[in-house]
């Protein structure tokens, strides 16, 4: 298939792809198997407890103890170890505390605070303490609880990296700018993809409810599989020229740039201009360490040539476990320090399938979960993160494909 780099991908992206359907030759009992996933959820449901909140404050904890560390030596000169830290703190505070927590993840835990509940984490006010980032909150738990995780691999997931990478891809383009394009995205992609995309999502989905009411029927308005665009949905408001535009830069773009740039390293012109002006180089280089660490353990979560896209949704519980796990991947872990680094994004087959569970339920199950996939045939992926982003950076780079099938293995 040929893709023209000089118009609108959307006119050609839903044809593809070019090579055969790859389905597994293992005959899977979807019954059988679905019985056996629901009773381990369940028991695992039962166990929540004091100990997953004790270990959601610890890792809420080392995330904010990174951030204080990366800012106590910032000020001193531009050096690695204060981007370093701060980065990582970033990360933690989204991948393992906020992604968890949105997700309903402690709502069940008994007495927990409500500052810990999805309704109350970074709504309003909250979100200057709890998450502030290039990402609203809602457009995020939108787009990521809702479209990417009951959409997985399908044309409505908004975070299908095969397609969305489409024009690195073409088969045209010079593979040094291939790899510098990518390169780009890995430094900027909160900015640049996740925040523009998280709002368009979150808008248009408000936009179909409002025209939907009141018409009394569902509208067929473009969503994030089929819209017109170049690369991505996001693209729209990545400029302040359109009134979903300007909205993006004044709640997305402003209240985080001016705060994280403006505002913390304003505070260390006390100790001299040469102070503010490191914390501010640091600022920005911890803004690219935790795009790159982000973009390292994310971006492979749902990509490689051993992994499904689906051009069918599933249509039971059965059919969703299956997408679910043949559609992600994991990294090894077992310990809090190598699971905090990777944002608990390593056990991503089990988040996929039970979304709802606090994150050291999560490293209790996965052995479990394993062993049920291995029993009926169902394919379970556990490699490490560096071999991962290997598979994903060829499928980046248009060496590779993803394998696709329907609804069914």
């Amino acid at each position: 298939m040929s893709i023209s780099l000089d118009r609108p991908a959307a006119d050609v992206l839903f044809d593809e792809p070019a090579h055969a359907e790859t389905l597994s030759s293992v005959v899977i009992d979807y019954k059988a198997f679905g019985e056996e996933v629901q009773a381990l959820h369940a028991k695992l449901k039962a166990d929540i407890g004091k100990a997953d909140l004790d270990h959601l404050k610890k890792m809420e904890r080392w995330s904010r103890c990174l951030t204080f560390a990366g800012y106590a030596c910032a000020w001193l000169f531009p050096n690695p170890v204060a981007a370093l830290l701060m980065g990582m703190g970033n990360v933690g505070r989204w991948a393992a505390v906020t992604h968890h927590v949105m997700h309903r993840g402690y709502d069940a835990v008994p007495n927990v605070p409500q500052r810990y509940k999805s309704s109350q984490f970074a709504i309003g006010w909250r979100r200057f303490i709890d998450w502030l980032d290039w990402l609203h909150p809602a457009a995020w738990a939108h787009e990521h609880n809702h479209l990417h995780h009951y959409n997985t691999g399908q044309l409505d997931d908004p975070d299908l990296v095969e397609r969305n990478a489409w024009f690195i891809r073409d088969k045209r383009m010079p593979r040094i700018l291939k790899r510098l394009s990518i390169l780009i995205v890995m430094m900027t992609w909160k900015l640049t993809y996740y925040a523009p995309n998280t709002f368009w999502a979150l808008k248009q989905h408000r936009k179909i409810k409002s025209e939907s009411a009141k018409q009394s029927k569902t509208l067929p308005l473009p969503t994030m599989g089929n819209v017109s665009r170049y690369i991505i949905p996001g693209e729209k408001v990545i400029l302040p020229v359109t009134p979903w535009g300007v909205e993006f830069y004044l709640r997305c773009v402003l209240p985080y740039g001016l705060i994280r740039f403006g505002i913390i390293p304003a505070l260390f012109l006390p100790l001299g201009v040469w102070a503010w002006s490191a914390v501010l180089i640091n600022s920005i280089l911890a803004e690219i360490v935790a795009n790159v660490v982000s973009f390292v353990i994310i971006a492979p979560n749902h990509t490689g040539d051993d992994v499904y896209r689906f051009d069918k949704s599933f249509s039971n519980k059965s059919e969703f476990y299956v997408q679910q796990i043949a559609g992600s991947v994991n990294y090894p872990g077992g310990t809090d320090a190598k699971d905090f680094m990777m944002g608990y994004l390593n056990y991503q087959i089990e988040h996929h399938v039970w979304p709802d569970l606090p994150m050291l339920k999560y490293r209790q199950a996965a052995p479990e979960l394993k062993a049920i996939c291995q029993k009926h045939g169902v394919p379970y992926i556990e490699e490490s993160v560096f071999k991962r982003f290997g598979k994903l950076w060829s499928i980046m780079m248009g060496d590779s494909d993803m394998l696709r099938t329907d609804s069914r293995l």
